[in-house]
């Protein structure tokens, strides 16, 4: 397998792609959109996107050296090869843009690290926990109403689920422990707009020239004559 690979750069002869081999080792976690190290020149590491994946190329030598944690989505960099395109820029640049926050930079020691939590997962099927409990293997209040929480949640973050069913991580890890439930390692997205609060805009009025303007257009579409208008006024008139 092959990666396609576009090197984080701001040089415009760099704006190009360059092919890598997939490891074996790496072949199950390099997706379209995973952040990796390459070699480049005389640079042992350089970082770079996967923004595309084939079976072969002729001129892919070397190999990807290593894999960073933060994966884009494969439609985030469908969007960034439209906007390459579109305005003339590096692909890189428009991928920076879709990263989060304080994860763009270089400098991998001064990126902002990406948050993980514990969550926890039934790990047995429901009719056979059910089983367990009816037959007596299950006896532990807290570990049944823990269990019972989990049916219903299935993927619970790990301090909600205790705070919820009055458990501690003592009694979690001893049903993971009895291979009832599995504590599972994830990323949290972040999310920079969840505690702003954005004002809805109110529809601006519109002066006699423009309303003018605006039916003259609006009557234009609405009887299906297409056509130009050119709109004549100074500069920062808002004739957009």
């Amino acid at each position: 397998m092959v990666a396609e690979i576009v090197v984080n750069s701001t040089a415009k002869q760099l704006n190009k792609t360059f092919d890598y081999i997939i490891p074996k080792t790496m072949e199950k976690q390099i997706k379209i959109g995973t952040r990796v190290f390459v070699p480049f020149g005389r640079i042992k590491k350089q970082e770079g996107f996967v923004i595309d994946i084939k079976e072969n190329s002729e001129f892919a030598n070397r190999e990807i050296a290593e894999i960073e944690d933060s994966i884009l989505p494969e439609e985030k960099i469908k969007l960034a090869k439209l906007m390459s395109r579109k305005y003339f820029c590096n692909i890189s640049d428009c991928v920076k843009l879709m990263l989060p926050p304080g994860t763009s930079t270089k400098n991998i020691d001064n990126r902002t690290k990406e948050k993980t939590a514990n969550f926890v997962y039934l790990k047995k099927s429901i009719e056979e926990i059910d089983f367990c409990i009816q037959e007596g293997k299950i006896k532990s209040p807290k570990q049944i109403r823990l269990l019972q929480f989990l049916k219903e949640n299935d993927g619970t973050y790990i301090v909600d689920l205790e705070a919820l069913t009055d458990t501690t991580r003592a009694v979690t890890k001893v049903l993971e422990k009895n291979g009832y439930v599995e504590i599972v390692e994830k990323q949290i997205e972040r999310n920079p707009f969840i505690n702003k609060k954005v004002a809805k805009d109110t529809d601006l009025k519109l002066n006699k020239e423009q309303q003018l303007c605006f039916n003259k257009i609006s009557e234009s579409i609405n009887t299906k004559e297409y056509k130009e208008f050119l709109l004549y006024g100074i500069t920062g008139s808002r004739k957009n």
